[in-house]
Order: structure tokens, then C-alpha cells, then sequence
């Protein structure tokens, strides 16, 4: 995770460097199970114009961000997904605007990679997951 310009900003140029594998790992196998449904979200959040920047917020407690997508043991999976985008982030204070063009920059292609910002006990950070091909 990078701090850059200000407290308030969370940026990214791949994954979050706070991960650890005993996390990435619990998160990519929950996300084996809701990746169809978040790739398709994604698709129609940014279809229907509503941001280019599709990001899913993952956690197992309730957080105070986006709209729930799929809650936990939906489909077999542990984590609750929310949709969102980067304005919400954004008006949160989570991405100071100062850094928006730097963020943006970093963000992976949203047809082949999921951005989730993920919650998890005391991190907090932005990971990328490359959708399953098909």
C-alpha cells in the first residue's frame, strides 16, 4: 500500500504490499466461488455508465461501503461482496483527489482483473485478482 500525498489516500501499483499469502490466499479461494457474478458486475456498472472504475469491497463484517452484491455463504463463499466505485472512495476520503489521475493509472483493466478493496482485520488495501477465463 502506498501513502502518497496525504493521510487520507490509499493507492496501488499492483497489490497491496500489506497482503500476506496466508490472506491472498483465503481471499483468491473465496473469490473462485463469486467471480462470475462480479465480472458481470463489473461489466454492467460500467455499461450502464455508472463509473469506469468498478471496485468490490470484500469483508466478513458488515462495512459502511457500497451496495451488498453477495453476502456471505450466498454461494458457498466466506466474504461479503459490495459493489462500489471510486467516487465513493473518493467523498470517504479513502482516495484524496489529489491522487485520483495516480490511481487511475494504476487500476487494472476491469475486463480481465477484479478490484477488490479488501477488509480484513487491521488491513485495509486494494487488491487486484485476474478474473477466471472461460
Amino acid at each position: 500500500m502506498i501513502n502518497h500525498s496525504n493521510e487520507n489516500t490509499l493507492l496501488d501499483d499492483a497489490n497491496s504490499y500489506d497482503v500476506n499469502k496466508e490472506l491472498m490466499g483465503k481471499i483468491s479461494s473465496d473469490f473462485v466461488k463469486v467471480a462470475d457474478q462480479l465480472k458481470e458486475a463489473s461489466y454492467q456498472i460500467r455499461k450502464r455508465g455508472f463509473s469506469d472504475y468498478p471496485i468490490f469491497v470484500a469483508s466478513r463484517r458488515d462495512v459502511p461501503m457500497g451496495q451488498l452484491l453477495i453476502a456471505a455463504e450466498e454461494l458457498g463463499n466466506h466474504w461479503n461482496y459490495k459493489a462500489s466505485f471510486v467516487d465513493e472512495f473518493i467523498q470517504r476520503e479513502l482516495i484524496g483527489t489529489e491522487s485520483l489521475d495516480l490511481w487511475k493509472e494504476n487500476y487494472k483493466a476491469a475486463d480481465e482483473y477484479c478490484c477488490l478493496f479488501v477488509v480484513h482485520g487491521d488491513f485495509a488495501g486494494f487488491v487486484y485478482i485476474p478474473f477466471p477465463e472461460d
